[in-house]
């Protein structure tokens, strides 16, 4: 007997910096969505597309769930709760360093409805099996109605055992996508978001929190991908941060960009890099549209 095929969405939900964009990227064996040590990296909702032989998995990367201080914060809350609506299953993530409390708080919120797989993250971080083990047991016991489990993202401890037990909820159906796709999103998107993860790497405090990154033309020649890239601050004087002592600091920032751009698209890139001041650009919805924050 044949076995079903089986087709589902899988939404990613956690705080900031609990680690979901570097689950993805395991899960999918795919680096789609931008990681950083800084909390907020991910502002929009993410699909990646696991196709096997007999399933189909659309995982959704979220914006970490705060208190919104801005409309863009409010827009990336609004991505929160659509995932909410469409998940076959919910993978919801917590930095096992972090208190307890923290997850009930979040859990409250999302008032989830479908089953739950509970990972607690960076598992790595502790200083024994039998820590983690204990650990996990307390939150077995404080939400007996999910699965839970103790992992790594980064080290990819005990990835292996989630697609099974996801595959145990996900429902019989076609494939929602062909089976060579990767992402909804087209590749200009993941080409302004490798830029702005090299915004979050090489440039501290207010400034990866102020930048949006905008590709205003993406041209492809056969050897060759050019590309016209704006990146958008609040002030002034956040522009002379990003530029640096005598354009050094956007001369790197253009470099590794390029590299990162170059081996995700396994192809040649020609980069410019401009930067733009748009005043409170966060509290205001024609720039947000235009930003892509819908």
């Amino acid at each position: 007997m044949d076995t079903p095929f089986r087709s589902g969405f899988v939404n990613i939900f956690g705080a900031p910096n609990a680690g979901k964009s570097t689950l993805m990227n395991a899960l999918l064996g795919e680096q789609l969505a931008i990681t950083s040590p800084k909390v907020q990296t991910t502002r929009h909702r993410i699909s990646g597309i696991l196709t096997e032989e007999n399933y189909q998995i659309i995982f959704s990367d979220t914006p970490g769930i705060i208190e919104p201080n801005y409309k863009l914060h409010q827009k990336m809350m609004q991505q929160v709760k659509n995932a909410l609506e469409d998940a076959d299953v919910a993978i919801l993530l917590h930095d096992i360093t972090q208190p307890i409390e923290e997850l009930e708080k979040i859990a409250a919120m999302l008032k989830l409805k479908v089953p739950v797989l509970l990972l607690l993250n960076k598992a790595d971080l502790l200083q024994s099996e039998s820590k983690a083990k204990e650990i996990a047991k307390v939150y077995q016991e404080k939400f007996p109605q999910w699965t839970v489990m103790t992992v790594s993202a980064l080290r990819q401890k005990n990835i292996d055992q989630i697609i099974p037990i996801l595959l145990t909820h996900i429902p019989e159906a076609p494939p929602y996508y062909p089976e060579d796709s990767i992402s909804d999103r087209p590749v200009k998107f993941f080409v302004s978001e490798l830029i702005r993860e090299q915004i979050y790497k090489l440039y501290h405090e207010e400034i990866p929190y102020h930048s949006a990154v905008i590709i205003q033309s993406y041209k492809e020649k056969p050897d060759i991908h050019i590309i016209r890239a704006e990146i958008i601050v609040s002030r002034e004087t956040q522009k002379i941060i990003l530029l640096g002592k005598k354009g050094a600091k956007i001369k790197q920032l253009g470099i590794a960009a390029r590299e990162a751009i170059e081996k995700f698209v396994q192809q040649k890139v020609h980069l410019e890099i401009f930067i733009k001041v748009r005043p409170k650009w966060r509290d205001n919805d024609i720039y947000l549209r235009e930003y892509g924050y819908n």
